[in-house]
């Protein structure tokens, strides 16, 4: 699975507005709504599901990345987004730090698989320091996506 497979380009915020945990998921869960990934009536119901897993522990998983993600009964396949605060969240991460790279994934409640192949996947494209700072620094929608591509292909 290749992250390009579930993140569609016009899902990927490059300069989130939210300063805090929920503002985050909030933002990004609102670009799912406007490009029909997920329902509009449901959003709510998706954002709590998402606060309860991150009320489990944070997903901020240290170096300036956070996977916020849920399974939920409202979507029917794997639904992604992605965001990069320039100025930094505190997410409440592992180390201590400020998170600046999001990826937000909804995944079927039934569906163990696709979910974690996609924790998987992009915790693999993130280890390597020289991309998350160059990806941190993307400042379009179509660099960004550039950039995961690209990164995705040198992983394959």
């Amino acid at each position: 699975m290749k992250i390009v497979d579930i993140l569609s380009p016009e899902c990927v915020v490059p300069e989130l507005q939210a300063e805090d945990r929920d503002g985050v998921i909030k933002e990004l869960l609102d670009v799912l709504v406007q490009h029909g990934k997920i329902e509009k009536d449901v959003e709510e119901k998706i954002f709590k599901e998402l606060i309860a897993r991150e009320e489990l522990g944070s997903t901020a998983i240290g170096n300036g990345i956070a996977i916020p993600h849920a399974k939920s009964e409202f979507v029917s396949e794997l639904v992604s987004a992605f965001g990069i605060s320039h100025k930094g969240v505190d997410f409440k991460a592992l180390d201590g730090e400020k998170v600046y790279l999001f990826f937000l994934l909804v995944a079927p409640k039934e569906s163990a698989g696709p979910h974690l192949k996609a924790l998987a996947r992009i915790t693999r494209l993130l280890k390597d320091k020289n991309f998350r700072n160059i990806l941190v620094e993307a400042k379009t929608r179509e660099e960004a996506i550039k950039l995961i591509e690209e990164e995705d292909e040198r992983y394959n």
